[in-house]
């Protein structure tokens, strides 16, 4: 095989068992209750249109004829979005956005028929589609998707996963693979040369080795497998790759490669195409004067709309923190912001006044990660004060923060000068952003996570925040403080 030239040739041999025995996978579970859903949504929502729409004395032909039809009509759009697509059931925002496409084309479909069967739609018929579809494809992929993983968390419903690559990225994909079960790969064999160093290892990260990359071909059939996941390895490149992936094509297995990026989302990536080469292009973090000033007019308009509405729960809130400890109502600390500057922060106060005094005598409790000090009974904290941390009113204050400017209500978690002072390079990155009241930190474990989790977190916001990724943390922190995970 002088230069992998057949390394991974194709061979029919139990190509058609294979293909068969992964024609009843989890895919087609999920695809077949997606698509159930998604007619039994259309009927609904058509039998909603038609209530509110036209009256029984303007139902005409052409309502009748388009409410028949709209559940197949729904569902073929959606397929022309590769709304069904495998590759992104389950896993991607993409097939989130295409249910909005299905919608646009469902709409102009509606109104181009309309002009040539001289049809004239009630709003109130075509508003109640639009937005019922558009509603209810969303909602369905979504109690999806939340039951797909539930049943990827039990080891249910997951690809069986080949793993080529060095053995040192290998064991990396491995470790990360194994952290996110959501993704559904079970990684059952890994390919690999140079095993660190001893070609004798027979397992990485716990799974067998079952070979060198030219090998892979070999493990996929002998393990039945689903996908085959690259990460870096010399053996793998240009048309060894190529030829790889013809191999798997008639194999119906799935072909993901491991770029070797750490927390860029999908939207900053897109593919620079020629005929010669396919160059992946990196997009800059969205950090424009107009997305900033857009970010700033959101967050200060949200805060002062939930100060006007919360301020019965603030008046409250100071009459018991007054009346059950004696001290201030509000505490006041120093925080590092954005480029490094000092702000005071705000917060109702939890602990006796004296708390910082006697935290000294309590470190040897401590219950937190290397640099922030949390103990889960902590003696410090007030009545009153554990029922505000454990659904974090204790921070509502911050929206005045928000209001004057130094915070946002979407960032990196605020720290203090002794934090900062032990970042190392990379971590200086997050304070070129506004520190926020929620983050990814508040709904990926809190209190739970450690240093490096929490400074990871922060510089993946960074690198890819948008006003909808700050929307859809406000929506995820509302419903994590609702249920008090990972608060102490």
């Amino acid at each position: 095989m002088p230069g992998g030239s057949t390394a991974f040739a194709p061979s029919i041999d139990g190509d058609i068992f294979s293909v068969a025995s992964r024609a009843g996978s989890w895919s087609q579970r999920y695809l077949h209750r997606v698509v159930f859903w998604d007619v039994v949504s259309a009927c609904a929502t058509v039998a909603l249109a038609l209530a509110v729409g036209p009256g029984r004395a303007d139902m005409s032909p052409s309502y009748i004829a388009a409410s028949l039809a709209m559940p197949l009509l729904w569902v073929m759009a959606l397929g022309l979005c590769r709304a069904y697509e495998r590759r992104y059931l389950g896993v991607s925002e993409e097939e989130y956005r295409s249910v909005g496409r299905a919608v646009v084309g469902l709409l102009s479909l509606l109104a181009i028929g309309g002009l040539f069967v001289k049809a004239q739609w009630s709003r109130l018929y075509v508003i109640t589609l639009v937005i019922g579809l558009f509603t209810l494809g969303l909602l369905v992929r979504r109690l999806m998707r939340a039951w797909l993983h539930r049943n990827r968390r039990q080891g249910q419903l997951m690809q069986r996963t080949v793993v080529v690559g060095r053995a040192d990225a290998a064991a990396e994909l491995i470790r990360n693979i194994k952290s996110s079960p959501d993704q559904g790969l079970d990684v059952v064999a890994v390919c690999t040369s140079q095993a660190g160093g001893d070609d004798t290892t027979t397992t990485i990260e716990g799974v067998p080795v079952m070979g060198s990359a030219l090998e892979t071909i070999s493990a996929v059939d002998l393990c039945d497998a689903e996908v085959v996941a690259v990460t870096a390895h010399p053996e793998l490149r240009g048309k060894a790759l190529r030829r790889l992936a013809w191999a798997l094509e008639e194999r119906d297995v799935e072909l993901v490669v491991s770029t070797g990026l750490l927390d860029v989302a999908g939207p900053r990536l897109s593919l620079r195409q020629s005929n010669d080469m396919s160059l992946l292009h990196i997009e800059r973090p969205a950090a424009t004067r107009r997305s900033v000033i857009l970010k700033s007019l959101m967050d200060r308009t949200l805060a002062a709309i939930l100060v006007v509405l919360l301020s019965p729960v603030f008046l409250a809130i100071a009459i018991a923190i007054k009346v059950t400890s004696p001290g201030p109502v509000l505490f006041r600390q120093k925080r590092v912001g954005v480029g490094g500057e000092f702000f005071t922060i705000y917060k109702f106060r939890t602990m006796v006044v004296d708390a910082e005094k006697q935290l000294a005598a309590l470190l040897a409790y401590n219950e937190g990660n290397e640099v922030q000090f949390k103990m889960k009974k902590d003696p410090r904290i007030t009545p009153i004060g554990t029922f505000l941390r454990r659904f974090s009113l204790d921070e509502l204050p911050q929206l005045f923060n928000v209001l004057i400017g130094n915070m946002s209500l979407v960032g990196p978690r605020p720290q203090s000068q002794a934090e900062v002072e032990q970042y190392e390079p990379d971590a200086m990155r997050r304070l070129h952003v506004r520190p926020g009241m929620t983050g990814l930190w508040q709904i990926s474990g809190r209190s739970d996570l450690d240093w490096e989790q929490s400074i990871r977190l922060d510089l993946r916001y960074v690198d890819n925040w948008s006003p909808i990724g700050d929307l859809q943390i406000l929506f995820r922190t509302f419903r994590a403080v609702l249920t008090s995970s990972g608060a102490y």
